[in-house]
């Protein structure tokens, strides 16, 4: 009885805020219940920004204990881009007894309806959002993010894409009416009478395998969506960046155990240095669901063999720019240079090539050509981030040794239109701080191809000359289609410029941002209203959020019985 109390008490507290949700995906206009800035923290049990420190710091050097079944040892390697070590160790897994323990908590939780589940998830969202400063510190250091991008697309953002999943698995799972009564009139005779009940019923397990380089806000979708919808939760992060996520995984548990359900619904599974527990895990017959951000290579794997399992990846892409033309050219520089900057280039949707006509571009500053753009573009990244200070704000860290070579490798493949230079970083003086690269590249060339056709994760960019702004659209159709992309921008005062590129990207299923030149960049999308990829070309199978990314997590059981 205290059980079904306490998900009625969570469904009071939560309900206002699960319809404001529902709102905000029906209108896609800007709403957040979770806020932006640091000092709106420290009130009503948050955490402030120093005891979210003093908290993160408690963690460091010690045994994370989960009280999980199956744990047959303790492993945890985790490097701070920043430097330190965080020297905390995670329980390992015994799969063979963790699995079955997960499952045996899923009757209650199907039972519980839709309602209680979403309750819940809002509930551990709730408690997660008051701990932002300590997930602040943690993602901070297992990404390499500067503290503030930490904070806000660690804590508040990704808070707002794990309600938003947990709005639409509830919208999908309402569609449908718990019961029926169906009467077929049959003429003279008594009609047919039956009575129908309908149940949203989970897979079962889902496996989210989370990314080092946006742990939360990548993990969360799949997360909740899966959790909302009736399905356990096993949380394998990335052996660089664990924390977040087991810190989640901690909060979770302990909602749940309150709410009278088993917390081994929502479980960790920490791998041993070079284990590569995640190939293990996505082919067991109890994983029914599986979410994964990374490598192309490794999300084309488990689309082919985790056959038994629902899979939504998120995986590599090109990202482009088409720059035609603009009635904002300073405007055009400051807000491609910041997004060329945030995060040391280190985000899916920071643009990668820039395709720029080599005769050049109309602007309201007059007439540029091609190497007048690229220079004036270099320029404003040198601007933005001349000084030390704000530029180690901006850019972060580099997340590891390979974007660092990435970095390093790429004034050997065209003209360095913008050199990369180190920025040391006073408070974390062992930090790999590098602002980006701009390469310049002759579209007509076979071999440049090799180069803007492949994703060059990190700082780096290529400017990338182009016959016409025709040729510019073919290009960015050709790129989409064959290596797919989770953003497209362009810069026109064109109609039929604009028209092009538009229907490119309806044709190839890429988002796309339109001249902007102001506070919004082409990288960061808002939940609850913008799609974080389309599903629809090869850097994603699946968006975040939209219907289908939560409707494949349950099915509808029928039963019905004669009245």
């Amino acid at each position: 009885m205290a059980a079904e109390l306490t998900a009625h008490q969570l469904i009071a507290k939560h309900r206002p805020t699960l319809d404001q949700a529902l709102e905000a995906i029906s209108t896609r206009a800007y709403w957040s219940p979770h806020p932006e800035h640091p000092k709106a923290y420290g009130e009503n049990g948050s955490l402030s920004l120093p005891e979210g420190k003093t908290a993160f710091d408690s963690l460091l050097n010690g045994r994370f204990d989960l009280d999980q079944p199956g744990t047959d040892g303790w492993t945890g390697a985790e490097v701070s881009p920043f430097g330190p070590e965080l020297g905390i160790t995670y329980p390992h897994p015994d799969v063979d007894t963790l699995l079955p323990a997960m499952r045996a908590g899923l009757r209650p939780w199907r039972d519980a309806g839709a309602e209680a589940r979403a309750a819940v998830c809002l509930e551990i969202l709730s408690r997660i959002s008051a701990r932002t400063h300590e997930f602040a510190h943690a993602v901070m250091h297992t990404s390499g993010q500067a503290f503030m991008m930490a904070f806000q697309a660690g804590g508040p953002h990704a808070q707002d894409r794990g309600l938003e999943a947990v709005a639409y698995a509830y919208a999908e799972q309402s569609r449908t009416p718990g019961t029926a009564e169906w009467n077929k009139p049959q003429g003279k005779r008594d009609p047919l009478v039956l009575t129908k009940r309908f149940t949203p019923v989970g897979r079962g397990i889902a496996l989210l395998i989370g990314c080092n380089t946006f742990p939360t806000w990548n993990g969360y979708p799949g997360l909740f969506a899966s959790l909302a919808t009736g399905n356990a939760v096993l949380v394998k992060p990335h052996p660089r960046a664990v924390l977040p996520l087991a810190l989640t995984v901690r909060v979770a548990r302990e909602v749940l155990t309150e709410a009278g359900f088993d917390p081994n619904l929502v479980a960790l599974a920490a791998e041993r240095p070079g284990e590569g527990i995640a190939k293990t895990l996505a082919v067991r017959p109890e994983i029914k669901i599986i979410d994964y951000t990374g490598s192309t290579s490794f999300g084309d794997w488990l689309e082919t063999h985790a056959r038994q399992a629902q899979v939504y990846t998120e995986k590599a892409g090109v990202n482009t720019v088409v720059i035609e033309s603009t009635d904002n050219y300073k405007g055009m520089l400051a807000n491609l240079a910041f997004s060329l900057s945030l995060y040391s280039g280190q985000m899916c949707t920071t643009p990668q090539n820039l395709l720029i006509p080599r005769e050049g571009i109309a602007t309201d500053a007059g007439a540029k050509s091609y190497d007048e753009v690229v220079t004036d573009l270099a320029a404003a990244v040198s601007g933005l981030l001349g000084d030390d200070a704000r530029a180690n704000g901006i850019l972060g860290a580099l997340v590891n040794p390979d974007v660092k070579a990435r970095l390093e490798a790429a004034p050997g493949i065209g003209e360095v239109a913008l050199p990369s230079r180190e920025i040391a970083n006073p408070e974390f003086p062992d930090a790999v701080v590098r602002t980006p690269v701009i390469v310049k590249l002759d579209g007509a060339k076979p071999d440049a191809e090799a180069a803007y056709l492949s994703e060059c994760f990190g700082p780096v960019s290529f400017a990338v000359a182009v016959d016409s702004a025709a040729d510019a659209v073919d290009l960015l159709r050709r790129t989409v289609r064959d290596k797919g992309a989770m953003t497209v921008g362009a810069y026109t005062t064109s109609d039929d410029v604009s028209s092009a590129v538009e229907e490119a990207c309806l044709e190839e299923s890429a988002q796309l941002s339109l001249n902007l030149t102001g506070g919004v960049y082409v990288n960061q999308t808002a939940a609850f209203s913008d799609f974080h990829g389309s599903g629809g070309n090869p850097a994603a199978n699946a968006a975040l959020c939209d219907s289908a990314f939560v409707a494949n997590r349950f099915r509808v059981v029928e039963i019905r019985k004669e009245a």
